[in-house]
């Protein structure tokens, strides 16, 4: 089910980790971002649109993770963008033939066999460096960075205050590193300096799991996400709501993220971590 976040700004959330899809109407269709997750829901999502009149005119995937760059048939045959590199990381995968069947067997029991495949990660790349969608609609900005993942892009729809953040600044996940780049943490620090140089601008912020946020609550998990990667970088126990006794329930599996990366990064020399270099102090960037 479709709810309005702001005007012409819609979110359908999907049971599977509170993914969110985000439709953004247009003055001849809709642009739809990170469409998911089940068939149902997908269907569900399309008939929402058919009821409101707005066939698809553009997707868009915030970087190439499974969860989002799902599409079904009943979406039509939009031109689905991503960044550049987010494309191209998608087509390297996909020229290996065994992609499609590891990901279905890999895709967690509760949705097993119940995610659509046939159009996964058919992205067209934007052009290199772009800083904007190419459709007849209010003017989304694309604010690329490689904090989640190669090619990750939050996108700003400028006259409805509303920050599409793809995976970060979520209230049930942990910031996700990349943690086969050269500076994870540098990345992550450097994302999110550029979603808070916009976050004046911004009234509304859908991430791509979790709950929609509002006003003060934007730069409060911008500051959040900090914390957590700083602590993360100087070997410390973050004091993250998220990984504690007041996480969500049903969402205690979260600390097994962060143990996992917190195990990874911690056998590497990250630059401005405390191997060989001071720490800096909490909430600096």
């Amino acid at each position: 089910m479709l709810t309005q976040v702001a005007e012409g700004v819609l979110v359908h959330e999907s049971a599977f980790v509170q993914s969110n899809a985000v439709v953004v109407r247009g003055r001849d269709g809709a642009l739809v971002v990170d469409p998911g997750i089940t068939v149902a829901e997908l269907d569900c999502l399309a008939d929402d649109l058919e009821q409101r009149g707005d066939p698809v005119v553009a997707g868009f995937s915030t970087h190439p993770d499974w969860d989002h760059v799902l599409w079904h048939p009943r979406l039509g045959p939009a031109p689905r963008w991503a960044t550049a590199r987010g494309a191209d990381t998608m087509r390297d995968l996909l020229a290996d033939p065994g992609t499609l069947a590891r990901v279905a067997e890999h895709l967690p029991p509760e949705i097993h066999g119940q995610v659509p495949l046939d159009l996964f990660g058919l992205l067209t790349g934007l052009p290199v460096g772009a800083t904007e969608l190419p459709w007849d609609g209010p003017r989304v900005r694309v604010l690329e960075h490689r904090g989640h993942a190669a090619g990750h892009a939050a996108l700003l729809v400028e006259d409805r205050r509303v920050l599409v953040a793809g995976d970060m600044l979520s209230d049930v996940f942990v910031p996700m590193l990349d943690v086969e780049v050269a500076d994870p943490v540098g990345d992550y620090l450097a994302g999110l300096r550029l979603l808070e140089d916009v976050a004046g601008d911004v009234d509304v912020v859908v991430p791509g799991h979790g709950s929609v946020c509002r006003g003060e609550e934007v730069r409060a998990r911008i500051e959040l996400d900090r914390a957590y990667v700083l602590a993360l970088r100087d070997g410390r126990d973050p004091d993250d709501p998220r990984i504690g006794p007041s996480a969500q329930a049903g969402w205690e599996w979260v600390v097994g993220i962060h143990e996992w990366q917190a195990e990874q990064l911690a056998r590497r020399d990250l630059p401005g971590s405390g191997s060989g270099h001071e720490p800096a102090p909490a909430g600096s960037r």
